[in-house]
């Protein structure tokens, strides 16, 4: 039995036989030396070979359009882009004259430049842009020398897809059906791959390196997308435990369909709103499936990250309209772009910083380039005619910049009021409560909120000053701390003082263990992943505002996170049935 740890990109377990997906295409490149006479003809091959491509990839974006969206589309388009890029094909074609090398080993050598200089980059999203590149350069490969691929459209039994690197062509023309889980060596959690996995409910871990070197084809394999783990040939014992986990999962899930569109409410009649968080307008539908009751955060920086593509109002405005159109009168509540520590805008903000995570993010970059701002804001406004539009400001630390980043918005209303653009005059605008300041001064900031949404993710790193994405001190991030509970009660008492909803769409409102001690802090709205929805709504159906709001003044009055985790979880085991 081997077991290995990875990144959780989509939660739930599979188990099944590996189907081993590695393209040794670069293993398989020839190097060899031509004349000066045979350069022109190396270079027609590659031109041609490039041209065969073009004709697939248009191929694949075609399809893309009609069986996934507009959104993930726009990865073959940047693919077509590379393919066209003449530039690019400069310097192939230069390097073609000067080394005397096979069109095929040159491909392959420019490209290694490239992702090696991507994969050194200390920015998370360049180093998942490597997969782009790859792409393309395969593509091309295949065709220069021949190789048929083999395609997992053609999957004729039920598999876990163990391969190195998922490419987006590789995931779009998968047989989604066959495919119970994935296993992948490279890829992070905003990579395309975690991205749909989640939107195809593939349970999948990400990020673990030696996979592929070390599950053979055959073997029996169990991901575990919820606790980021792999585990090959498991014994009796441990297969056992994960085929009754894999059973239970499966019945609940079957169970709690019949909830989804009973309302979220306590056993004494008390109501609150569960909504879903999204990052590309494809996972709309997926929420109205668990029952959410609108979005409570749809994180718009992924459009700006789109390798090849550029966010202009008209692109942002057409996927703003997408998903307010697909829920209705249902609210949906639209982070603006929130880039800088771990996401990066390469031609923006190519500045290294040596704090980026106390740096100049969200904000306070929207307010630095007010131009680029007001793009989205427009692209926000007009997009509000077509849905119930709620617009939310991240990393708000203080008045100063919640006033601004208003001022910038009302700015944006007169220039598209002026340009004969329609927009909805009425828009609830919120502020998103993740620093210390600002739920210390929430007060203040609930003056001009039309509501507060409590990220933890970023109130738990800024409250106890740990880095999340630090191994050594990973953790410390606790977000049962008796600082982060007064923070979060400080906020949601200050919002309910001034008359505004409090919601909170960071990782602890989708955490069933967390749901009752929220509800007795009196979160009216949870915001999470729309698969875990439908167990939040259980929880709230199970228990009496009462007693949460016992339990909740009981862990304000403890000393430590541990003792708030053993109180919580004695409270659970006493109330909820597993």
């Amino acid at each position: 039995m081997k077991e290995f740890k990875g990144i959780s990109a989509s939660s739930g377990v599979a188990i099944g036989k590996a189907f081993l997906y590695v393209d040794d295409v670069f293993s398989q490149i020839p190097r060899y030396t031509i004349t000066r006479d045979e350069v022109d003809l190396e270079w027609a091959r590659f031109l041609e070979a490039v041209l065969a491509a073009e004709t697939e990839v248009l191929e694949l974006l075609e399809r893309a359009n009609r069986e996934m969206g507009e959104e993930q589309a726009k990865i073959f388009e940047s693919h077509l882009m590379m393919l066209r890029d003449e530039d690019l094909k400069d310097q192939i074609q230069t390097k073609l004259h000067k080394s005397s090398q096979n069109i095929e080993w040159v491909l392959w050598d420019i490209s290694r430049e490239l992702t090696q200089k991507l994969s050194n980059s200390s920015d998370a999203y360049l180093q998942e842009r490597v997969v782009d590149i790859f792409d393309v350069s395969r593509r091309i490969l295949h065709k220069l020398l021949f190789i048929k691929k083999v395609s997992l459209a053609d999957l004729q039994k039920e598999v876990i897809l163990v391969t190195h690197n998922l490419l987006p062509s590789d995931a779009l023309v998968m047989n989604k059906r066959l495919v119970k889980g994935i296993a992948m060596d490279m890829g992070g959690p905003t990579s395309h791959t975690a991205i749909l996995a989640r939107a195809f409910e593939i349970p999948a871990v990400l990020g673990l390196s030696r996979a592929t070197t070390e599950i053979k084809n055959g073997d029996l394999v169990i991901v575990d997308g919820n606790a980021g783990h792999i585990i090959c040939n498991p014994n009796k014992e441990v297969l056992e435990r994960y085929q009754r986990m894999a059973v239970q999962l499966k019945k609940m899930a079957e169970d709690l369909k019949s909830l989804r569109d009973l309302p979220a409410e306590t056993t004494d009649g008390y109501r609150v709103t569960l909504k879903a968080n999204i990052e590309i307008p494809e996972e709309a539908p997926l929420a109205l499936q668990h029952g959410a009751e609108g979005i409570g955060l749809y994180r718009s920086e992924f459009l700006f990250l789109t390798p090849g593509q550029s966010a202009d109002e008209e692109r942002q405005y057409r996927a703003y309209k997408q998903v307010l159109e697909g829920m209705g009168s249902l609210p949906v509540t639209i982070r603006t772009l929130d880039v800088g520590g771990d996401k990066i805008i390469p031609d923006l903000q190519a500045t290294e910083e040596k704090n980026p995570l106390l740096g100049w993010r969200a904000i306070r970059f929207c307010l630095a380039h007010k131009e680029f701002f007001k793009t989205q804001l427009k692209a926000l406004l007009r997009s509000s005619v077509h849905g119930n539009l709620k617009i939310m400001f991240p990393m708000i630390s203080g008045i100063e910049e919640l006033e601004a980043a208003l001022a910038v918005l009302e700015e944006s209303k007169v220039e598209l009021a002026a340009s004969g653009k329609a927009f909805s005059e009425k828009l609830d605008v919120g502020a998103m409560i993740e620093i210390p300041s600002a739920a210390m001064t929430a007060d203040i900031l609930a003056k001009k909120a039309a509501f507060f949404s409590i990220g933890t993710n970023d109130l738990v790193q800024y409250s106890l000053a740990v880095d999340r994405g630090n191994e050594r001190i990973a953790y410390l991030a606790q977000p049962f701390h008796p600082a982060v509970l007064r923070f979060i009660k400080r906020t949601i008492d200050a919002a309910h003082e001034a008359g505004i909803p409090a919601a909170m769409c960071g990782e602890l409102a989708g955490n069933p263990h967390a749901t009752a001690l929220l509800l007795g802090l009196g979160l009216d709205e949870f915001s999470m992943s729309a698969a875990s929805i439908p167990l939040v709504k259980k929880i709230i159906r199970s228990v009496s505002l009462k007693d949460c709001q016992a339990l909740a003044s009981a862990a304000l009055a403890c000393s430590s996170y541990v003792d708030v985790e053993n109180l919580v979880t004695q409270w659970m085991r006493q109330r909820i049935a597993s």
